[in-house]
This record gives structure tokens, C-alpha cells and sequence, in this order.
């Protein structure tokens, strides 16, 4: 049997990994919204730069759920996880995205959302300061309406009003 590690991410969602027989690791970030990340790190490696995330809308993370036979653990998942009237999303910065090396307090304000944890590595950072200075590989988890939450997950990818950036 396979041992899976399962870590809560306060306020983002359920993390599920597993060490495959020759050493790789297999994790799987699921959303509230439905969607996922799927991550894979290579045998041997310890850091998160030789890992691989793929990202899936909630389509493409039932489908590879079909494919794998998860279907029903995936979507129980996520029922448990949900707060009712409560909308909580998150996004997993890239390499590529305008918010990387650059302090939170950057991104540009949307009326009614508060950014309410960094999650690095297995460890969520509540109420990160302004100065705080967000990586790769972190997780921002906002708090709001959900356009509110859409337009600042577009400025923390794209950098549209980023730190006073205005293209788009």
C-alpha cells in the first residue's frame, strides 16, 4: 500500500503527495473552486526548483481523476473543504509572474479581498506584511468576491497596477 501524506493548507486547501518506488514525489493541491495543481518532483531531488507543477481547471482535474479512478475522492475533497457564502481561492506564483521577487504589498487592492496567508513549503504565513517579499513556488490565498479575487490574480500574474505598473 501506498503511504499519502496529507497536509491541510489553512485557508488554501488539501495537499496529497506520495513517494513513488523510485523515489519521485506526486502531490496534488486541490481547490475549493475544483481546480488543481499537479506537482512532481524527480527521484533524488529535494528542492522546488526540479519540480513540475502543472496547472488544471476543474474539467481537466476530473478528467485525469477519471483517468486515475478518483473521481469520488476528489470531489468529496472538496466538498469538505468548501465555506459556504465564503469565497477563497489561491494561486501558486510562477517563475514568469509579475509578483515574484516583489514585496505583497504591491499588488493592487480589490474592494473586498483580503490577502489573508502566503503558504511556503508546508508552512502558512498569516497576514503577511507589505514588505513581505513573495517566491516562486509560493501560494497566496485571498479572501473575497470572486471577480475581486479574479482581478488581483490577473495583477499577480500579468502585473496590470502592480507596484504602479500599468501594462497588462
Amino acid at each position: 500500500m501506498v503511504d499519502v501524506r496529507r497536509v491541510t493548507l489553512p485557508g488554501v486547501g488539501v495537499l496529497h503527495s506520495i513517494t513513488t518506488a523510485d523515489g519521485a514525489e506526486v502531490a496534488v493541491v486541490a481547490h475549493r473552486t475544483g481546480s488543481s495543481d499537479l506537482v512532481s518532483r524527480p527521484a533524488g531531488s529535494h528542492t522546488d526548483d526540479d519540480a513540475t507543477t502543472v496547472r488544471l481547471d476543474e474539467d481537466e482535474a476530473r478528467t485525469v481523476a477519471e483517468l486515475l479512478g478518483g473521481t469520488r475522492i476528489v470531489e468529496s475533497i472538496a466538498e469538505l473543504d468548501e465555506l459556504p457564502g465564503v469565497p477563497i481561492d489561491w494561486v501558486t506564483v510562477d517563475d514568469g509572474d509579475a509578483i515574484a521577487g516583489r514585496p505583497i504589498g504591491e499588488v493592487p487592492a480589490a474592494s473586498g479581498v483580503v490577502l489573508v496567508a502566503v503558504v511556503r513549503d508546508d508552512h502558512a504565513l498569516p497576514a503577511p506584511s507589505p514588505d513581505f517579499v513573495v517566491h516562486p513556488g509560493d501560494t497566496i490565498v485571498a479572501v473575497g468576491p470572486t471577480e475581486g479575487i479574479d482581478a488581483m490574480f490577473r495583477a499577480i500574474r500579468l502585473g496590470a497596477g502592480l507596484g504602479g505598473d500599468t501594462e497588462a
